[in-house]
C-alpha cells in the first residue's frame, strides 16, 4: 500500500511568514499511520472494503479535522480571539481524539495468520484477566455488553488502570478517549462506519465477529509498557 504514510511527519503550516513568526515555533501534523496488514486480510470478520472506507476516508477525516482545528486554534490564541480559541478547542478534542481511537484501534486488529484472536498465555496481562474474571470469555462477555449499552456512536476500551494495576472496561461517546490513569489495551469502534457496509443494523455480530481479529499480543504488550 505505497499511498499509506508514516505516522507523524514535521511540516511547515501554509500560514504567512508573519503568523508562523507570532507563534514561534514549527509544528507537526499527524498523518494516517501504516497499516501492519492488508485491507482484505481481516476478512471474513471485518472485509475489506469496510476497512478501506474506514481508513482512507473517516480516519482521514479526523486527521485533516484534526491539523486544521490546530492550524486555526494557534492563530486565534496569536490574534487574541478567546472566543475562536474556545470553539476550536471542541473541535480538537473531537478530531484528536478521532485519531487516536483509530490509531489504537488498527493496531490492536491482526489477520488469523498474524496471530490475530490467540488469547496470549502466560503473560502479565493475561494472569491478570483470569485473576479478576476468571477467562477471557467473562472479559468478553463484559466488553460486548458495554459496547451493546452505546446510544449512538462511541468506543469500548479495555484499560489498564495504572493506579490499581486492574483490567477494566470503559464505554466512551463519540470521540472520546481514555486519558489520565486509564491506560487503553484494546479499543473497539462501535460507530456504525465500522460495521454497516458489512452487518447492516446487526451490530451485535460485528461486536462478536471482532474478537477473531483481535490482536492480544498488541494488548500484553500495551499491559505491560
Amino acid at each position: 500500500m505505497s499511498f499509506l504514510r508514516t505516522a507523524v511527519r514535521s511540516t511547515i503550516p501554509r500560514t504567512s511568514k508573519a503568523t508562523i513568526s507570532s507563534l514561534g515555533a514549527v509544528r507537526t501534523k499527524v498523518s494516517l499511520p501504516d497499516l501492519k496488514w492488508d485491507f482484505g486480510d481481516l476478512e471474513p470478520f471485518i472485509s475489506g472494503q469496510i476497512n478501506e472506507v474506514h481508513y482512507t476516508k473517516h480516519h482521514q477525516t479526523y486527521v485533516n479535522g484534526y491539523n486544521t482545528s490546530v492550524e486555526q486554534h494557534a492563530e486565534a490564541k496569536a490574534a487574541g480571539d478567546v472566543k475562536k480559541t474556545i470553539e476550536l478547542q471542541q473541535h480538537i478534542k473531537f478530531h484528536g481524539g478521532g485519531y487516536l481511537n483509530h490509531c489504537l484501534f488498527w493496531d490492536n486488529l491482526a489477520p488469523n495468520k498474524q496471530g490475530g484472536g490467540e488469547l496470549p498465555v502466560d503473560t502479565a496481562f493475561a494472569k491478570k484477566v483470569e485473576e479478576q474474571y476468571g477467562s477471557f470469555d467473562n472479559l468478553i462477555a463484559l466488553t460486548n455488553s458495554k459496547l451493546a449499552g452505546i446510544q449512538g456512536s462511541g468506543w469500548a476500551f479495555i484499560v489498564k488502570n495504572t493506579e490499581n494495576g486492574a483490567v477494566e472496561v470503559v464505554q466512551r461517546y463519540n470521540q472520546d478517549t481514555v486519558t489520565g490513569n486509564l491506560k487503553p489495551l484494546v479499543a473497539i469502534d462501535a460507530w456504525e462506519h465500522a460495521y454497516y457496509l458489512q452487518y447492516k443494523n446487526v451490530k451485535v455480530d460485528y461486536f462478536k465477529a471482532i474478537w477473531n481479529v483481535i490482536n492480544w499480543a498488541e494488548a500484553s504488550k500495551r499491559f505491560d509498557a
